[in-house]
C-alpha cells in the first residue's frame, strides 16, 4: 500500500497540472492572436474585422477557432492537433507570398475550413423573428436537404466569417446595370457579303464582337487509345467531315451576354420564379428574357470581357435564339464535332499546339525535374496552373491555328450534343457527315476544360458533360431557376453561325 501510495500521489499531482497546464495551453493557442502569429495573411485580420462575425448585433465577436474548429465534443482537440501541425509545419516549410489566397476564398476551398457544426452550435434557432420570406425558404430548404453532400451554410453565407467585397446574398435585381462596352449604338448587324470573318455587331447596343470563318474540312474525332490521360469516352477515333461555319473567336463575354439580358427585360423581373413555366410555354416562348441571379454570378472577378458565367444550358440556347432573331443570321450552340474540329485546327496531337499531357501535369518539384517547359501550355490556355482560380480576359492568350481563342481552358463550353460516354461507339462505320451526336439524353456535352482543370482536362479530345442536379444543388429558391446554375461557375459557350447566302441580310 505504501509503495502505491508513493507512486500513485506523485502521479496524481502529475496528471493535474499536466491538464492544467494543457488546457493553458490550449486557450492560450486559441486566441485571435495566435493564430495570426501563424498565419501570415494580414487580409484575412482585416476582413474578419469588416464580417457580420465582428460586429455582431449582440457585441460578441466570434474568433478564429469558433469558426475553423468543431465545436468540443465533435473531435476538438484531434482536429485541433491535426490543423495544428499542418499549419506549423506550413509556417516553416513555405513561403506565405506563395500561397494563393484567393482560391482559399473559393466556396469549394473554404469549406475544408470552416465546420457545419460550429455554424449550428451558435446559429441553433434557423426561423428567427426577423427572417425574410426569402431567407425561411432558404433555411426550410436546407433542413430538408441538410445530408446532402457539399451543402453548407458558407453556400449562401460564404462572406459571414470574412468580408468579401461585392458580395451579394439574395435576388440581385440591379445586375447587368452597368456595361464595359463602348458608347457607339450600333443599328443594325453585320452584313455579309461572302464567306469569310467579320464583326458581328449587336443592333441597339454597343457590343460587337468578332466571327471567324471555319473553312470545311475533315479530322480524326477523339483521341487514340496510347493518347496520355486518355479518358474511355472519348473513342473510338471517328473519321469526321465538316461543312464550313463561323465560330465566334472567344467564348461568349459579359459584354454580349448583358446586352442579351437588358434587351430582353420583361415586365416581371423581380423573382425567379420562371421554372413554373411549362415546356410547351417555353417553347412558344423562346426569347423571354432572364430572370435576376441569385447573388453574383461574376464571383466579383469583374465583367466586361471576361466569359460570361453561371448561366444554365437553356439560358445559353436562349441567347442563340435572341441573337439570330435580332441579326438575321442562324446562331446556335456548337455541335461537339464541329467545337472539336474547330479546336484541333488542322492537328491531330492532345493538343492544337506542341506538348505531352503527362509532363504539364506534373506539379512542384516532379516537374523541375522532368525540365517541364511549360511557357507553352501558358501563352494557349489559362488552367489550374495558371489562372489564379478564376477566368481571364481573352488578351491572356494566342490564337489556335483558325484564328480562335480560348478552346482549352478558361472556361469549359456548352455544346449542342446530348452526352453519351458511348457515343462515338454508336455512330455508324464510315466517314460521318455534320453528325449532332445521340438523339437523346439526360445531359449535354461540355468541351474544352476550364481554369479550374489540370492539363489532362483541356486536351482537344476531353469531354465532360453537364451535372444539373449538382450545379442547382445549393439553390435556395423554390423553385430552382432555369436561368442561373448556384454552384458553376466555370463553364461558358461560345456560338456558331451557320454559312448561308442571304446571311445578315435583314
Amino acid at each position: 500500500m505504501k509503495r502505491f501510495l508513493i507512486w500513485f500521489i506523485p502521479g496524481l499531482i502529475a496528471g493535474i497540472l499536466l491538464m492544467l497546464g494543457g488546457g493553458k495551453a490550449i486557450e492560450k493557442t486559441s486566441t485571435n492572436k495566435y493564430c495570426i502569429s501563424c498565419h501570415i495573411h494580414p487580409a484575412a485580420d482585416a476582413s474578419w474585422k469588416r464580417s457580420v462575425h465582428y460586429e455582431t448585433a449582440s457585441g460578441y465577436r466570434v474568433a478564429c477557432v469558433e469558426c475553423h474548429l468543431p465545436p468540443k465534443g465533435h473531435g476538438y482537440l484531434w482536429a485541433k492537433g491535426t490543423t495544428g501541425l499542418r499549419d506549423l509545419w506550413s509556417y516553416w516549410t513555405k513561403d506565405s507570398v506563395s500561397f494563393n489566397w484567393e482560391d482559399r476564398r473559393r466556396l469549394e476551398t473554404a469549406r475544408c475550413y470552416v465546420y457545419e457544426t460550429s455554424c449550428i452550435k451558435c446559429h441553433e434557432n434557423l426561423f428567427p423573428l426577423k427572417l425574410s420570406k426569402a431567407g425561411e425558404d432558404a433555411h426550410l430548404y436546407y433542413k430538408q436537404a441538410k445530408k446532402t453532400p457539399d451543402l453548407s451554410c458558407i453556400n449562401c453565407h460564404l462572406n459571414a466569417g470574412h468580408y468579401i467585397a461585392g458580395y451579394i446574398h439574395g435576388s440581385n435585381k440591379t445586375f447587368g446595370s452597368v456595361s464595359s462596352a463602348p458608347k457607339e449604338i450600333y443599328k443594325e448587324a453585320a452584313k455579309l457579303t461572302g464567306f469569310g470573318s467579320f464583326t458581328e455587331k449587336i443592333p441597339n447596343s454597343s457590343v460587337s464582337f468578332r466571327m471567324i470563318a471555319i473553312p470545311g474540312g475533315s479530322y480524326k474525332m477523339g483521341s487514340p487509345d496510347g493518347e496520355p490521360l486518355r479518358k474511355a469516352d472519348e473513342g473510338p477515333v471517328k473519321k469526321v467531315e465538316i461543312s464550313q461555319f463561323y465560330m465566334a473567336q472567344v467564348e461568349v463575354t459579359w459584354d454580349e451576354y448583358l446586352a442579351f439580358y437588358v434587351q430582353t427585360a420583361a415586365e416581371g423581373r423581380t423573382t425567379d420564379t420562371e421554372g413554373l413555366r411549362s415546356k410547351q410555354s417555353l417553347e412558344t416562348d423562346a426569347i423571354s428574357g432572364a430572370t435576376p441571379p441569385y447573388g453574383q454570378p461574376d464571383q466579383g472577378w469583374g465583367l466586361g470581357q471576361r466569359p460570361a458565367i453561371s448561366f444554365t444550358f437553356h439560358a445559353a440556347e436562349t441567347y442563340c435564339k435572341w441573337l439570330s432573331s435580332v441579326t438575321g443570321k442562324k446562331y446556335r450552340l456548337p455541335t461537339e464535332a464541329e467545337w472539336e474540329y474547330a479546336c484541333r485546327a488542322g492537328q491531330e496531337t492532345p493538343y492544337f499546339f506542341p506538348g505531352d499531357p503527362l509532363k504539364f501535369e506534373k506539379k512542384g518539384i516532379r516537374a523541375k525535374l522532368s525540365k517541364n517547359d511549360t511557357a507553352v501550355i501558358n501563352s494557349f490556355v489559362i488552367y489550374s496552373a495558371n489562372s489564379h482560380s478564376r477566368t481571364q480576359t481573352p488578351d491572356m492568350v494566342r490564337v489556335n491555328n483558325f484564328g480562335l481563342k480560348n478552346m482549352s481552358g478558361n472556361v469549359a463550353e456548352f455544346c449542342s450534343d446530348w452526352y453519351q460516354p458511348d457515343a462515338y461507339a454508336n455512330y455508324p462505320s464510315g466517314i460521318l457527315k455534320d453528325p449532332k451526336g445521340p438523339e437523346s439524353g439526360e445531359e449535354h456535352v461540355v468541351r474544352g476544360g476550364s481554369y479550374l482543370d489540370m492539363a489532362g482536362s483541356v486536351r482537344s479530345a476531353a469531354r465532360s458533360f453537364t451535372r444539373t442536379v449538382d450545379w442547382l444543388k445549393t439553390d435556395p429558391q423554390i423553385p430552382k431557376s432555369i436561368w442561373w446554375y448556384s454552384d458553376c461557375f466555370n463553364v461558358g459557350f461560345r456560338v456558331v453561325c451557320e454559312f448561308d447566302e442571304n446571311s445578315g441580310k435583314l
